[in-house]
């Protein structure tokens, strides 16, 4: 294999999100947020990358000390405010050794989901993807694996089948207005049985992130490589996290089936495997593509697209349909 056609994008990376911000909150959570803190807020950065609204931000205190917050309103922001609560679960139950910013407080009070992490100086991965931040994500997700298997019991966790059963009818659904893409009316029929077969190859007891892209990824300065927003973890085969990671690095031009040949977790995975899971993702993200663009996410919708074209060429090119 060589070098993937990196395809073009205007998605404004590092700064998609519209967040709150520290002037947004009401002043008893903004009160309360400096009480767990210790010591007054002096200044207060939102951070651009994602697509959901809630507020996230790096507090910087008049001690000097910085903490990592998030808020959400359970009244007007209710899906998101349920997503943090989530996040605070899961992050208070993984184990020691997880890649993950390490939970300090919640506060679950007066119609607000407030969370607090530590601190990581940090950056992320920049766009396009660079070699050497991609090998270092891959190493993260190997020692990952090998941390969450099995996922433990008190994470309480769906498995990949089960959260993921309807994904497959994406592919009924665009049946009636297929994307204009290469290839794509012609081998519908093979991408819809592809994607049906999921729960035969991503069965496993791994906590499997699901959600692994660039800005969910910290390259910190102590060395490590941290995983962000924990919200919805399931149980799945090891590999997955490995695969996901590649939709990325794959549409800015990186030949990631040679990196996947040559990871331990993904080396002697059938090809066929592989194929099933990027058929899966592949309907999710060009149905998604499809749907209106929520107000306060004014880039979801392209970014779907973006990687459902990614990874249609990725499949079409595996499977010898280009």
């Amino acid at each position: 294999m060589t070098a993937a056609v990196p395809i073009p994008t205007t998605i404004p990376h590092g700064r998609t999100a519209r967040r709150l911000e520290w002037p947004h909150l009401p002043p008893q959570i903004r009160a309360a947020i400096e009480r767990r803190c210790g010591s007054p807020v002096s200044a207060a950065a939102s951070q651009g990358a994602g697509f959901t609204p809630g507020f996230a931000s790096v507090l910087t205190c008049e001690d000097g000390s910085r903490h990592f917050v998030k808020a959400a309103s359970l009244k007007a922001q209710r899906a998101f405010a349920e997503a943090y609560r989530e996040e605070a679960a899961k992050l208070a139950t993984l184990p020691e050794g997880a890649p993950a910013p390490r939970l300090l407080w919640t506060h679950d009070a007066d119609d607000w989901m407030v969370l607090a992490t530590e601190y990581v100086e940090a950056t992320q991965p920049r766009r396009p993807w660079r070699a050497a931040d991609l090998d270092r994500a891959v190493a993260m997700t190997t020692a990952m694996a090998e941390v969450l298997t099995p996922a433990p019991a008190t994470l309480e966790l769906p498995t990949f089948a089960e959260e993921y059963g309807d994904w497959p009818a994406f592919w009924d659904r665009l049946r009636a207005d297929p994307p204009a893409l290469p290839a794509l009316e012609e081998h519908l029929d093979e991408a819809a049985a592809l994607a049906g077969r999921f729960a035969e190859v991503t069965a496993g007891s791994t906590v499997v992130h699901m959600d692994i892209r660039d800005d969910n990824i910290l390259l910190a300065a102590d060395g490590r490589v941290l995983l962000c927003d924990w919200n919805f973890p399931v149980a799945g085969a090891a590999w997955l996290d490995t695969a996901f990671l590649m939709i990325g690095p794959r549409g800015d031009g990186h030949d990631v089936d040679a990196l996947l040949a040559a990871s331990p977790l993904t080396r002697d995975l059938p090809a066929e495997s592989l194929d099933v899971v990027i058929a899966l993702v592949t309907g999710y993200f060009l149905y998604s593509a499809t749907q209106p663009v929520p107000p306060t996410s004014p880039h979801v919708r392209d970014a779907q697209r973006w990687q459902g074209e990614v990874c249609w060429t990725w499949l079409a090119e595996r499977r010898g349909w280009a």
